[in-house]
């Protein structure tokens, strides 16, 4: 496969201009969760959401749903297209470790050595950052044996793994395969901007060390949204299918995003850290927001509410919203929703 042409600009009509960054000047975010200790609030999280009707339109929106924030995490859908879309074969649970925040489980680590030696690669080659299981009763176990810190562990080890493979399969080097200008970068880069509609305004670094591309919050429901709807067998479709028929591999046993996806067939959920999430229903409907402060412990909340205010009744809610304070070891709280 030739490598792809860098982008410079836009490629397509669709596309729409950088987004300008939020200025220091704006008014402050609406209070999207409150942290409530024995009666009192102690706490505010702010942030900004959006939500998208069913044919792509901003249903509605609370704070600043246009001015760009890193995903994070959200955009490995779009990075687990650009390995497909640089000819590596993968599927079913392969692929969803390749979009994958892995919590550290036993059967994560074993399918990541497995994919590393399926494609003829070493541990050693992985670029994460040396870490502990992300799951913290899976940290907590894994020190307990004795373990230390391992790039294998961290939660990016899935990606990292299939993007040295598709590396490897096209000739391009594996030694700077998270390089802004490596070409498979460069196909992840396409992909967002197709996926979103939209142009990166910015371009950092993620915590595992691969580029990250900034959204809109709107730019990124979009995203999920055309995964969820896209023909079968396109790259983005063939992820969509694979994180939403194993879950478990998407994130872990004692996530919410896996419990979301298994009580509400169809699903397609993602967490990002710094508090981001997004999420798209199987008629199209996709909502995309983020916590100013990066508080993950609001995700559950804001994610229950908004799904119940988009019509959603299931017990799969009570379960991710319930976030308890405690006070000398007993239940005196919650981190609540607020809108």
């Amino acid at each position: 496969m030739t490598s792809p042409t860098p982008i410079s600009g836009s490629t397509s009509d669709s596309v729409s201009a950088p987004v300008p960054a939020r200025s220091p000047e704006s008014s402050s975010s609406p209070v999207l969760a409150e942290v409530v200790r024995s009666g009192f609030v102690e706490g505010r999280h702010r942030g900004s959401l959006v939500v998208l009707a069913a044919d792509g339109s901003v249903e509605w929106s609370l704070g600043d749903s246009a001015a760009p924030v890193f995903p994070r995490s959200t955009n490995k859908p779009m990075q687990a297209a650009a390995v497909l879309r640089a000819g590596l074969d993968l599927a079913d649970e392969r692929l969803a470790l390749t979009a994958a925040s892995h919590s550290g489980e036993a059967f994560h680590l074993a399918l990541v050595r497995s994919m590393l030696t399926e494609h003829g690669l070493t541990a050693e080659q992985l670029q994460t950052p040396p870490d502990l299981p992300l799951d913290p009763a899976e940290a907590e176990a894994y020190l307990a044996a004795g373990n230390v810190r391992d790039p294998l562990v961290m939660n990016c080890s899935g990606k990292h793994t299939a993007m040295l493979a598709a590396s490897a399969l096209n000739g391009w080097p594996l030694d700077s395969y998270l390089d802004q200008d490596h070409p498979l970068q460069q196909l992840v880069l396409e992909g967002v901007r197709a996926a979103s509609g939209e142009d990166v305004a910015h371009i950092g670094t993620d915590g595992c060390g691969a580029p990250l591309m900034s959204l809109s919050l709107t730019g990124l429901a979009r995203a999920f949204r055309h995964f969820v709807v896209a023909e079968p067998g396109t790259p983005e479709r063939r992820v969509a299918d694979a994180m939403r028929a194993h879950p478990e591999y998407v994130a872990g046993t004692r996530r919410p995003d896996t419990w979301l996806m298994r009580a509400l067939p169809g699903t397609l959920s993602k967490m990002g850290a710094e508090a981001v999430q997004a999420l798209a229903l199987p008629d199209g409907r996709a909502l995309a927001f983020k916590i100013d402060d990066g508080a993950t412990r609001t995700l559950g909340p804001v994610l229950a509410r908004v799904l119940r205010q988009m019509g959603i009744a299931d017990p799969v809610l009570e379960r991710i919203e319930d976030v308890p304070l405690l006070g000398g070891g007993a239940r005196v709280g919650e981190i609540r929703a607020a809108f």
